[in-house]
């Protein structure tokens, strides 16, 4: 699942040649970037709330925008939008809200602006999902993966008919980038514009279950 395993492998290769070719002046920069993507692709262990009610933060960051919008990849309804803008400082793995199964996954291309932009939604390259229930979809949720100026790789790790764990892992996105979390109309949102959240494990709404 460690996405970035090949940039360790040539970091690792250049300070080897560098050391046995006498350059030195190269090694510091180099041995620089091994720590600085060591840092940028951890993947802290979260634990999410006991109230299995309680809808989670998809991913780490600031929280930029809460309103409603009209969903119209899978759910074709008006639903409550909580925008999450993470920055290269942020952890970047991407976290299930709820339990269930991955019900769809779907792509679309597009544009690299800043995604901190509210057009970024519409208009950059994003990864689509959904979890929940094939029972009963009123309380699925959908989780977009956003590109940005500087991200321009989503991971995808889970496959539509997997079964999550609420704060389970299912993908990231490489170097500042935006996640908006889809809820039903009749869940209470926890958080406003201007907090930061925690992937997995700080709570973002309650559910109408």
């Amino acid at each position: 699942m460690y996405e970035g395993r090949w940039i360790f492998l040539i970091l690792i290769a250049g300070v080897i040649l560098a050391t046995a070719f006498g350059f030195f002046f190269l090694t510091l920069p180099i041995t620089a970037l091994i720590l600085f993507c060591l840092w940028f692709f951890r993947e802290p262990d979260r634990k999410p709330p006991s109230d299995p009610a309680l809808a989670v933060s998809p991913a780490d960051g600031t929280v930029t925008l809460v309103d409603e919008v009209v969903e119209d990849q899978f759910f074709k309804r008006r639903m409550k939008r909580v925008s999450i803008f993470l920055s290269v400082f942020d952890v970047h793995v991407n976290r299930t809200p709820i339990a269930g199964e991955v019900l769809f996954t779907e792509g679309r291309g597009g544009l690299y602006l800043d995604a901190r932009k509210p057009e970024a939604s519409v208009l950059n390259e994003s990864l689509f999902w959904v979890f929940g229930s094939k029972e009963d979809q009123s309380h699925a949720v959908g989780v977009k993966q956003i590109t940005g100026a500087i991200a321009r790789r989503i991971v995808p790790w889970a496959r539509v008919g997997e079964l999550m764990e609420r704060g389970e892992r299912f993908g990231m996105i490489r170097f500042g980038s935006r996640t908006d979390l889809y809820l039903p109309l009749d869940s209470e949102i926890l958080v406003s514009a201007g907090e930061k959240v925690k992937g997995g494990e700080t709570a973002i709404a309650r559910m109408a279950l």
